[in-house]
């Protein structure tokens, strides 16, 4: 999900006051002495971490403190608040003072000058996550919490808030951990201070502003760390497998040739020096995050994905997740507008141009593979065909950037998820457009770098004139393919664009997954009886149908593991990123007799529709082709 955020390096030249009797003043404007706040993960209680924020002293009669609503990079409400308990205002004589709590995410606190600090205990989100990691209204598991003795995820948004006039004060973080925990963080650490019985480590952070907090992802515990370096960007690949099936070092090629192949494609991009990756690999247990995905920050990504998954599977699903967070540098980090420059966290705007900032982004991670030679052109087709069935599943008839801007609201919130599908192809869209109008030499990429040097990190643009400085800078026909099909609301004929380079969706053998095909599930749940069986598709499915497998036969067991409604989403995700050559174990109940499926994994097929070569493709639409692909 997708899914943004910052880092920054300043030269800290202030003394850091700790919390005692000497009180900073400041009042309802930004100061550049910093909000003292402290995260204590050595004196958890109940599955509850403590937290304290010292304000300093303020002016103002009465304050708002706030965790988050919503955060970037989400199009969904979070309310942290709810994770909040015991949440008390102190005076500076140690008394607990009245709170009025305004609603899920909001406190004020009257009598504001005798503030001294505020505290409250932190659950966490992960162990009360339901299948499908949606249950409860729980957020989305990257961007959630996890406390637990060998591990703890902190996003900070969870964790954190902010004073409604101080979002833009600097602050101090102090986390406090058992001296043995590995600790990974992209927050400019400034100190660290080790307890006198030695036992445990504090370790001192600095935020320019809350915005830093709400970006910089962190991670404690028992932890595998790799750093190594990706042309000029430094790359830190945070891991924790539980049950150490998986370790960063096991990983650390996969994602070195991924970033490598991937700064090859962006060239002269270079928005950030350092890029982290925190990877939880979740056991499937009742208390394990569900929400399988990444949360894209502006330096960093949290990635939660199953632990079960073999090596080739593992290494499959990082190249295609971690690979759509990384170009985020591009967009929204370099080209962003004014509602993600300036994020209201408790009552935010939304940008028309999801198109750009998850469907270009998707866009490259697809594309980048097969340009930089990761995977083979039918893969790339493959992908292309699947977005597109998948996205005539989702209202194909609607304005694309009114979805975007009422992205909170029904109906719009339920077509979400085509930002990955429909998106991804309107950014392929633009690319042949472009590629056709400048024989090959323009690309959406180069129109990316175009709007990053003209804008930046530092400066939004204005979200309603963006489409126009886009045709502006490009050619007419992007202006009418805009008003046709991302602010209109008619579907794309994607043939007209494959058509120019000399495809077309034609019916034919196409390679296809164990699980989906043509874009559809081969499988099914009986809610009463809580199984998992085949439908009728699979007789279409060359590997299933040539190991007999059958309509209505129930799935027992995959490689010793019994399927279960319950679990099927974790089990099943196993078996979508099974590779050719992997060994495996399937029973099957077929009317109580047990079929027993003992293979090596080959490629499968089916007949269906696929992207495929024209008979009478021109050598004109075959070299637009390869600019568009290799240029």
């Amino acid at each position: 999900m997708n899914t943004k955020i910052l880092s920054a390096s300043l030269m800290v030249g202030i003394l850091l006051a700790s919390c005692n009797s000497t009180k900073r003043t400041t009042n309802d404007l930004a100061t550049s002495l910093p909000i003292e706040t402290s995260i204590n993960l050595t004196n958890i209680s109940n599955d509850k971490a403590p937290v304290t924020i010292n304000p300093g002293r303020f002016t103002l009669e009465t304050v708002t403190y706030r965790l988050p609503r919503v955060i970037p990079g989400t199009y969904s409400v979070s309310d942290f608040g709810k994770y909040i308990d015991d949440f008390k205002a102190i005076d500076y004589s140690g008394n607990e003072m009245q709170v009025n709590k305004v609603d899920s995410n909001t406190w004020s606190i009257a009598n504001a000058k005798q503030l001294d600090k505020i505290t409250y205990s932190v659950n966490d989100t992960y162990d009360i996550e339901v299948a499908g990691g949606i249950g409860k209204d729980t957020p989305f598991s990257p961007a959630g919490t996890n406390i637990e003795p060998n591990n703890y995820v902190l996003n900070l948004h969870g964790l954190i808030g902010y004073f409604d006039t101080l979002k833009n004060n600097q602050y101090k973080l102090d986390v406090t951990a058992p001296a043995d925990f590995v600790r990974t963080s992209a927050l400019q650490n400034i100190s660290s201070k080790t307890s006198e019985d030695g036992k445990s480590v504090t370790s001192s952070y600095f935020a320019p502003r809350y915005f830093d907090i709400t970006d910089n992802p962190m991670m404690y515990g028992n932890l595998d760390v790799e750093e190594f370096q990706v042309g000029a960007i430094k790359i830190v690949l945070s891991v924790y497998s539980p049950n150490k099936v998986h370790t960063a070092a096991s990983l650390k090629e996969t994602v070195f040739n991924m970033m490598q192949a991937q700064k090859t494609y962006l060239g002269d991009i270079n928005s950030t020096s350092r890029y982290d990756i925190y990877l939880y690999l979740s056991d499937g247990k009742d208390d394990s995050p569900k929400g399988f995905g990444a949360l894209e920050h502006h330096t960093s990504t949290v990635v939660v994905l199953l632990e079960s998954m073999d090596k080739a599977a593992l290494a499959s699903s990082m190249i295609d997740v971690v690979s759509h967070e990384f170009f985020h540098i591009v967009t929204p980090l370099s080209v962003h507008s004014e509602d993600v420059h300036y994020f209201d966290y408790n009552d935010p705007t939304f940008s028309k141009h999801l198109w750009m900032y998850e469907g270009v982004t998707e866009y490259f991670a697809t594309l980048f593979q097969v340009n930089q030679g990761l995977v083979e052109e039918s893969d790339f087709f493959n992908k292309v065909m699947t977005k597109i069935q998948r996205s005539k599943r989702l209202n194909d008839t609607m304005s694309f950037t009114i979805m975007s801007e009422n992205v909170l609201k029904a109906p719009y919130k339920d077509q979400y998820l085509n930002v990955y599908q429909k998106g991804a192809l309107i950014g392929m869209c633009i690319d042949i457009l472009m590629r056709e109008e400048s024989n090959g030499n323009r690309g959406i990429l180069s129109l990316m770098k175009e709007l990053s040097n003209k804008y930046g990190k530092n400066k939004p643009f204005e979200d309603d004139k963006l489409i126009d400085e886009i045709v502006a800078m490009t050619y007419p026909s992007l202006g009418e393919f805009f008003n046709t099909h991302v602010i209109g609301d008619t579907p794309i004929n994607y043939n007209e664009f494959f058509e120019k380079v000399g495809l077309e969706i034609g019916e034919g053998k196409v390679e296809t997954n164990y699980i989906l095909m043509n874009g559809a599930p081969i499988i099914s749940g009986d809610p009463q009886k809580g199984t998992i069986f085949f439908t009728d598709a699979v007789l279409a499915n060359s590997f299933w149908a040539e190991q007999g497998a059958q309509a209505n036969d129930v799935i027992k067991t995959i490689d010793g593991t019994n399927v279960t409604l319950q679990n099927a989403n974790q089990v099943l995700q196993k078996v979508f990123g099974w590779k050719p050559g992997k060994d495996v174990e399937v029973k099957l109940d077929r009317n109580g007799e047990e079929i027993l499926i003992k293979t090596t994994v080959t490629k499968t097929y089916t007949t269906g529709k696929g992207i495929m070569e024209k008979a009478d493709a021109t050598d004109a639409q075959k070299a637009l082709r390869k600019a568009w692909i290799k240029g």
